[in-house]
């Protein structure tokens, strides 16, 4: 079955433009395209797509508040990738924040846009390790709140250590010599103990809270 993407931007051509890249794809199939956030959480509902490529900046909603509004109404949330011109943006922070499983930059090769397309449509996160801790040292709060992150085990810990430097569940059993079922069962516990929707929130809990920090690097093998 096709992916069913929205494409969101209030520029009608970076819309054609990314409806040409996505259509050229067999399993990729756009099915809507809104000028606006508010447009964007209608059509959202009415089509029902897989994935809502986003962008930030746009009148009378904002992406941030269209992903939230998404993420808070609809029963089965399509996943959220967000494209900006500036990586480094409070408005991306927010986004991430707010329910967006990753962003991509609207100048990312064509092929870099399929492959997130499809990354995010499966269930995993776009992450950029160093990007979303750059942006959590800017934007995140001046107090850190370790309540939730003190819930975890020492095992979820070492997890999320890994996840925070952009480790695939795969490359995570490998790093701790854990079975693939094992380490799925691990993450899905710290998202819950996190009180987080996915791997991006449960990324961005760990810098905002301090357990990751700008100078930690991965568990050694």
């Amino acid at each position: 079955m096709s992916t069913r993407i929205l494409v969101v931007d209030d520029e009608q051509l970076i819309r054609a433009g990314f409806r040409a890249i996505l259509q050229a794809e067999p399993d990729l199939e756009v099915v809507g395209e809104a000028a606006d956030g508010l447009e964007a959480t209608e059509l959202a509902r009415e089509l029902r797509p897989d994935v809502v490529l986003m962008d930030v900046r746009m009148p009378r909603l904002s992406g941030i508040d269209a992903t939230a509004h998404l993420v808070r109404s609809l029963p089965d949330a399509p996943r959220v990738l967000v494209v900006t011109t500036f990586e480094n943006d409070a408005y991306v922070y927010q986004a991430l924040r707010a329910g967006a499983q990753g962003f991509l930059l609207k100048r990312s090769r064509a092929d870099a846009l399929v492959h997130a397309v499809r990354l995010v449509a499966r269930g995993d996160s776009l992450l950029f390790p160093a990007a979303v801790r750059e942006l959590a040292l800017r934007y995140g709060p001046v107090a850190p709140d370790r309540s939730r992150i003190d819930r975890l085990s020492a095992r979820e810990g070492e997890v999320l250590r890994l996840m925070a430097a952009g480790l695939a569940n795969a490359e995570i059993a490998d790093r701790m010599q854990l079975g693939a079922e094992t380490v799925k069962t691990h993450v899905a516990r710290l998202l819950a103990k996190l009180e987080v929707r996915d791997r991006t929130q449960a990324v961005i809990a760990a810098y905002e809270s301090g357990f990751v920090t700008a100078g930690s690097g991965p568990p050694p093998r």
